[in-house]
Parts: structure tokens; sequence; C-alpha cells
């Protein structure tokens, strides 16, 4: 869940936070400011404290009254006039010893000179640090060329709050206009945040995403967010589940995951329309596509597998109505011409009657029976055959035809395809002509084969019709033509496969393995 925000208004939390900036930039340029005027600051003055010192040095009477212990106290007025002139902190004289003899503090006359490191001493001018202040050393050189005394003078670094309190004015002005730069600033900032929000404040904003992870994560519907390159930005738990999509799913594209293309047309919207439906992990899944202009798209995803499966369980049972109906029927008709042969006394024609009745039912059941050793499937040709009769369409085995006792999950699949092929084969022909189903069983797999005398299929569509649930009937708006997709799922299940090709007539091949891979 998103983190709370204070409930403050937009402008006004963008307006301290860019108080803050300036702040901390003002702060940052002021150190920089001191740090580079502290190197300045010791460089020049640096060169002219050294400058100070040479010439006091370089003094005659400087050096003659060095000479000379008791001229000692003419020092100090040479000392004191550099400093002055200068604008020096300091400028002291002592012998060769460090003591020193003249000083603007009295309290240093006397006392040895902290020298540091210092190279005065050996007869080289030195530049540097001490104290706080920057000073520079001058050795005194006397006639014979000895070191007789030393020469320092110093200037006192200003601190921080000297160079604020030396130009209020300019500090007061840079605080001004960065006040009114980060008042301005903030003001359109947060006008132009609040337009692209549509006028929410933060913790209306934080709401919404917590009421919204609540709804997504909460509703028995999937949701998947695309951006427009269909990267997927979004997934609830459903979905995820539905589509049985990685962890690493956000982020990825939708043709890089391992989906089936019917659902990548989906989520790409290359198929468009309501309530598009796609098979997944045997699971019938009902697809809406909502584009969000430049945004994206948001993709919702229902699961149907249970309403397909009653829908295919009120499907067998109006199959078994409707053979019943059929057979009830076609019952009638012979008992009305039974009826009128006894009314007319044609007792030899009855029995002739009767007999190819019995012989051609029998006959057909036979032919299933010796073929076809699995109950389930036997019962469904014969069922098939009444309703078949019923359509004007003749229904036969194939010659070659031979099927032995199979287990009971392979026994449900041959029912759900050999329904669903003949159920599409009468459906294509519509009326006259004949269907004929070819059931062959190995070791190793069971190779089912129906055929009609009906087109047949278009090149084009041979693959289509498989992965859309494609149907030619338009006034269906594409909801038929599911079983020819159940078809192809039960057998990719089982690790087979289903195909079509034109033999005069349509011609379907599905090979369903005895043993189902793990």
């Amino acid at each position: 869940m998103a983190k709370k925000i204070g409930r403050g208004s937009l402008a006004r939390q963008l307006l301290v936070w860019q108080l803050v900036v300036v702040v901390a930039l003002l702060c940052a340029v002021g150190v920089l400011s001191v740090v580079q005027a502290g190197n300045n600051f010791r460089t020049t003055e640096g060169r002219r404290m050294l400058s100070v010192a040479e010439d006091v040095a370089a003094t005659a009477g400087v050096r003659a009254s060095l000479a000379d212990p008791l001229r000692h106290y003419a020092l100090a007025p040479f000392a004191e006039s550099a400093r002055s002139l200068s604008g020096a902190s300091y400028v002291i004289i002592t012998d060769p010893g460090r003591e020193v003899l003249t000083s603007p503090d009295p309290s240093q006359v006397g006392e040895p000179l902290d020298v540091g490191d210092s190279t005065a001493a050996s007869g080289r001018s030195w530049v540097g640090e001490l104290g706080g202040a920057t000073v520079a050393h001058v050795p005194v050189i006397g006639d014979d060329g000895a070191v007789i005394g030393l020469v320092a003078a110093g200037r006192q670094a200003p601190g921080f709050w000297d160079g604020v309190l030396d130009s209020p004015d300019n500090a007061l002005r840079l605080l001004g206009v960065a006040l009114v730069i980060g008042v301005t600033g903030s003001l359109l900032l947060a006008r132009r945040v609040k337009n692209q929000t549509l006028g929410l404040e933060p913790h209306e904003i934080t709401a919404l995403v917590e009421y919204r992870e609540a709804l997504l994560h909460g509703i028995k519907e999937g949701v998947v967010a695309l951006d427009p390159q269909h990267r997927i930005t979004l997934v609830n738990d459903h979905a995820r589940d539905l589509l049985a999509l990685p962890p690493d799913a956000v982020g990825r594209s939708v043709s890089e995951l391992d989906l089936d293309e019917r659902l990548r047309d989906v989520l790409t919207g290359r198929a468009t329309g309501v309530d598009q439906l796609a098979l997944t992990g045997g699971r019938v899944l009902t697809l809406n596509y909502m584009p969000l202009d430049v945004h994206g798209a948001v993709v919702t995803l229902r699961d149907r597998t249970e309403l397909t499966t009653l829908r295919d369980e009120l499907d067998a049972n109006r199959h078994a109505t409707d053979t019943l109906r059929a057979q009830a029927h076609e019952f009638s008709n012979r008992l009305h011409t039974i009826a009128g042969l006894v009314e007319l006394g044609e007792y030899d024609e009855v029995r002739g009657f009767i007999s190819r009745i019995t012989t051609a039912h029998g006959a057909w059941r036979a032919e299933v029976g010796s073929k076809v050793a699995d109950p389930a499937v036997a019962a469904l040709l014969i069922a098939k055959s009444s309703l078949a009769a019923e359509r004007g369409t003749g229904l036969r085995m194939a010659p070659d035809s031979s099927l032995g006792a199979v287990d009971e999950a392979l026994s449900t699949d041959l029912v759900t395809v050999i329904g669903n092929l003949v159920d599409n084969a009468l459906d294509a022909l519509s009326g006259r002509g004949w269907i004929e189903v070819s059931v062959r069983s190995t070791s190793e797999e069971v190779v089912v084969v129906v055929r009609d005398s009906g087109p047949g299929v278009a090149a084009g569509l041979a693959e289509e019709v498989f992965r859309h649930g494609f149907t030619t009937k338009a006034a269906e708006q594409g909801r038929r033509g599911l079983g020819l997709a159940l078809t192809r799922q039960t057998c990719l299940r089982r690790g087979g496969s289903v195909r079509v090709h034109n033999e005069d007539g349509a011609v379907f091949t599905a090979r369903l393995p005895v043993e189902v891979p793990v």
C-alpha cells in the first residue's frame, strides 16, 4: 500500500519543499563561497605578508638595530609603521633565538615565537598558516651573511559570519530573489501537477491508490493493464492465475510470454469485439479489450469454464432429446406404415417391412459393436445415427475401423472429439450427404477420422477453425464453433493433434495418445 501523506494542499507542500531546497542551495553556495574566499585570501595575503616582511627585513635600520643589542628598543617603530601601512594584523621581529623583541601584543615580548615548520631559521623565507592567520617569515641577514633575526608578518583570516555581516545587503537581496523564485516556481509547478492529477490532492491520490489495490485484488475477475507497446504494467492475482503468468510478468511484453496466439490477439487488440473467447490451461475464458487512448489498454478476464461445462451438458441433453424425438418420429412413421398395411390386408408386406427395419437397425448396431469395444463411444455413434437419419444424412463406419477397450479418461476424450467432429459435419452438410467415421487404435494412440461430402474447408482457414473456434454461421456472431476449439484442446492436452484437409469434402484427423504425458 502507498504510504500516507499529510493532509496539506499540494501547493503548500510544494512551497515548503521548494523553500527547503532553496535554503539548502543557499547554504551550499555560502559554504562554497567561504571555501573559495579562504583559498583566495591565503594566496593573496600570503604574497602581501611576504612582501611586508621582506621590506622590513631589508631595512638598514632594522638590520643595524638587530646587530646591536643596545638598540633593540628602536625596532618597534619600524614594525608598527609596516603593520599600519600594510594592514597586517601584526609585524613581529625576533632575535636569532626566536625571542620576540617587538610585537603589537606586549605580553609576547620576551617570549619565544611559535614558528611551526618555518624554514626562516635556515635563511629561507616561508609562507604558511599559524593560529588561523596567514603568516610570512623572512630572515634578517647580517653583513657577515649570518641570520641575525626574524621578521614575521601575519594577517588573521576573517570568519564565516564576518563575511556575511560585511555585506548584509547582498545577502538579503540574494535570499529575497531566491524566495520569490521559489514561491513562484512552486505555485506554477503545483498548478501543472494539479492539472495532470485531475485536481486531486495528495491524500486523495493516496486513497485512490489504496482503493485500486483493494479492488484489483478483491474482485473475482482478472484485470491486465498494458502500455502502448503491449507491455504488462499491472496484473491482479486472479488474472495471474487464469493466464498462468510468471512472477516477473509485469514489465514484459505479451509476445515474450508463453501464451496461446488467440490470447495474444485479444491482449494486443488485434481481435476485436465483445466477450472474446479463448481456451487456456483447460479453462474457457471470456476477454474484453478496452483501449485507453494513448495510455494503452485494459483487458478483463472471466472464467466461463463452469458455464461452458453446463452448456455442454445441456447440449448433450438436447442432443439426447433430439435423438429420442427423431427415434419417436421414425417409430411413429413406421407404426403408421404397419397400420396401413394391416388395413389393406398386406400381411406378407407387413412381415417384410418389419424384417427390413429390424435387419437395418440390427446391422448398424452389430457393425458398431463389432468395431468399437468401448460402450460410451459405441452408444454415441448409435445415437448420432438416428440424429443423422432425421436430417437426411447418412452415417457410416469406415471398413478399417477398430477400437479396443480403453481407460475411462481416454473414453471421455474420445466421446468429446467424435461427438464434436460429427456435429460439425452435420452442421456443414445441412441436408443430404454422408458422414464417414473411422476409429483406429494401436498400442500408442487412437486415430479418429471424420470425413463428409460437404464443400470442405478453405485452405486459409485450416488452422483458424481450431484456434479461434471459427464458425461460418454469421447469425451466431462468433459464439459457435467452440466445439472444434475444445476438440483441439482435448487433443493437445493428451499430447496429440488435430488437422483438417479437403478430399471430396472435409477430412478431420485427430490423434489421441493412449498415455497422457506428465
